[in-house]
């Protein structure tokens, strides 16, 4: 058994990274290339608030420039750290190449308790954040391109982005120097529930492999498998919301900040949802049993637990304990590496993040195709489509002798819209990365785990793009 010395997020990504190049057997020195991180700047800058100055410290890491630009959210927490930055960074690295989008790493943080501030004083703390990046070369569509994290979302992008072109009047791309914007303002449709949506087509990824299923010792499909998601914010929302409602999941329990909610016959996780935005808690919730620990939920009997929240969450003094059959981890770093030891000898399945909460970044990436392109996605086609499939629903028309149902000859005439064409694409990437990651897991007689698999996968694509580079 491992022991109990607490892990680091950055020494848990590591590690990680350590045990999939040496299952590989990828030279040291490449190893070392992959994963040191190539810059970090740390950004100390005041902003006149409330009559006085305010000094405010934040971090821009970008771990790999194998490929322009860089990619990484923007976070906005009180404990936020370099540490912290340069983990998440790395992940970001690993999660692009694992899904095949053609960005690096990057990650910024600002030390800052947004609730403390009001509307007016964020948007000059995050145009002041925004000059400082873009000063020092970790702002722009062809070098580095943030998009929102906790604690900020698409208001704040939509401030970095117009103070950008601001920057560089002259800059035509200048939108696509953020992502997760407004639709309104560049923005791309479904980009708001995106990463919740790539956890919901990871899971249902893993049910269309039986011998998946029977190695979580599973049986079936997705629908009334009973769900303990922890954290319901936008991530966690979704996915269970889209579990819930799509899949047929049963969703028996919630853990937020102020503890959990249990309830084995299940619980709507709109209702859920909609009162917490409205008291702001889960106690109360007039359904369920609730508990004021809510750590101890995660240990609660479950198919699958959804922590969807903070790193480190499951650790080696918990792990133990945990009792569900498959881990997706929607949360970036929620399981400590001594704790995936354990988990793995307790035999639970675990689909990683690095994989799982890819949807997040993939649908970015469509939003800085579309800002570089200019056009909106279907505006090419959609019409066309719709001629084209009326001339077929004619055809079968004439072939049956009778007109098709209405409501079934709407849907066949629909042209594909904007939405339609990023969960396609989102459906299709998330797919055929987990099949990717399990040849590489079943190839592999050193690999074991579908963590070591995934970034057994990043790091062989990196490393031919590093050989591609020096041939």
């Amino acid at each position: 058994m491992p022991n109990h010395k607490p892990v680091s997020f950055l020494d848990s990504v590591n590690r990680s990274f350590d045990r999939a190049a040496e299952a590989i057997e990828l030279p040291k020195g490449l190893a070392r290339q992959i994963r040191t991180c190539n810059a970090i700047c740390e950004m100390k800058f005041g902003v006149e608030l409330r009559g006085t100055y305010e000094i405010f410290t934040g971090w821009r890491a970008t771990h790999s420039e194998h490929v322009l630009p860089a990619k990484g959210g923007i976070r906005y927490a009180p404990f936020s750290d370099q540490q912290e930055v340069e983990a998440l960074a790395a992940l970001m690295t690993y999660k692009c190449s694992i899904v095949n989008v053609p960005f690096a790493g990057s990650k910024s943080a600002l030390c800052i308790d947004p609730k403390k501030y009001t509307l007016d004083e964020l948007e000059h703390i995050t145009r002041r954040f925004a000059q400082e990046l873009d000063k020092r070369g970790f702002l722009g569509p062809g070098l580095n391109v943030p998009a929102p994290d906790m604690g900020t979302g698409q208001r704040m992008m939509s401030w970095i982005a117009d103070e950008y072109q601001k920057l560089h009047p002259s800059e035509i791309n200048a939108r696509g120097c953020v992502t997760g914007k407004p639709v309104h303002f560049g923005g791309v449709e479904g980009r708001i529930e995106a990463t919740g949506r790539g956890v919901q087509y990871g899971i249902q990824e893993f049910f269309r492999h039986p011998d998946d299923v029977a190695r979580a010792q599973l049986e079936g499909g997705l629908e009334g498998k009973t769900i303990i998601v922890q954290g319901l914010g936008n991530v966690g929302y979704h996915a269970a919301k889209f579990l819930q409602e799509e899949d047929g999941a049963k969703i028996i329990g919630v853990i937020e900040r102020d503890g959990a909610l249990i309830c084995e016959s299940g619980v709507s996780v709109e209702e859920v949802y909609q009162y917490k935005l409205n008291h702001g808690k889960l106690e109360g919730f007039p359904h369920g049993k609730f508990h004021t620990d809510g750590s101890k939920a995660l240990e609660y009997p479950c198919d699958i637990l959804i922590p969807a929240a903070l790193e480190g969450v499951i650790t080696s003094k918990n792990a133990p304990r945990i009792q569900s059959k498959v881990i997706a981890e929607a949360a970036n770093g929620p399981i400590s590496y001594d704790a995936d030891e354990v988990l793995q000898q307790k035999g639970i399945f675990i689909i990683p993040d690095a994989y799982l909460n890819a949807g997040g970044v993939t649908v970015s990436y469509f939003e800085w195709l579309k800002n570089l392109s200019h056009v909106r996605f279907g505006r090419m086609d959609k019409r066309f489509a719709e001629a084209q499939n009326a001339k077929i629903l004619r055809l079968i028309e004439t072939g049956i002798g009778k007109p098709l149902d209405k409501k079934l000859a709407e849907d066949l005439l629909q042209g594909p819209s904007e939405i339609a064409l990023v969960r396609s694409g989102l459906e299709d990437t998330m797919r055929e990365s987990y099949q990717e990651i399990k040849e590489m897991d079943d190839s592999n007689k050193k690999i074991t785990d579908r963590r070591t698999a995934a970034y057994a996968l990043a790091i062989r694509k990196i490393a031919d793009t590093y050989d591609s580079m020096y041939l």
